[in-house]
């Protein structure tokens, strides 16, 4: 089962350059779509089946992050670059650099046993869900062609945007507080 878990994180991490290249070489949305969303379930999956059996690991809470950011990345790329869209080159700059900020504050605090003050907190869960409902959308609005979905993803890339500053800023406010 352990084996099982781990190859629903790692799908993310190799299934993200396979979604970029669908959406910016090939103009498959449609595969794109599906790939998404088995992605973003396998997220899901992989948390629940850890905790329902009591196999998380140490590792597995590394991973799992990681291959959030890298989905993540890939997926701000796509929509900067097959939508032309300097906006959401700049939000994803922002978003990706908050990923890296708080992968410091986390090592910083785990080499001075402090790990509590960056566990991942329900406001931060929420930050993934927006993103990846965000990034339906955007799928959505591709696959269909609807200028309004990709109107809307813009709205709701805002505040995922918003969120994700909210967190990052929570997590260093709760490292550097004295």
């Amino acid at each position: 089962m352990n084996l099982f878990i781990q190859s629903l994180t790692y799908f993310r991490i190799f299934i993200a350059p396979v979604i970029f290249l669908l959406i910016t070489y090939f103009h498959f949305y449609g595969a794109a779509l599906i790939l998404l969303i088995l992605s973003s379930s396998s997220d899901y999956w992989d948390g629940f089946l850890a905790r329902k059996y009591n196999l998380e690991s140490k590792l597995g809470q590394i991973i799992d992050p990681i291959a959030d950011k890298i989905l993540t990345s890939f997926l701000l790329f796509s929509f900067a670059i097959e939508l032309s869209s300097k906006f959401i080159a700049l939000a994803g700059g922002i978003i990706i650099a908050r990923e890296f900020w708080v992968s410091a504050l986390r090592d910083l605090n785990a080499r001075n046993q402090k790990t509590d003050l960056t566990k991942v907190t329900f406001l931060a869960k929420a930050k993934t869900a927006i993103q990846f409902v965000t990034f339906f959308s955007y799928m959505l609005g591709l696959y269909t062609n609807s200028a309004l979905l990709l109107f809307i993803s813009n709205f709701l890339l805002i505040l995922a945007l918003i969120i994700t500053i909210q967190t990052g800023l929570s997590y260093t406010i709760a490292t550097f507080r004295k």
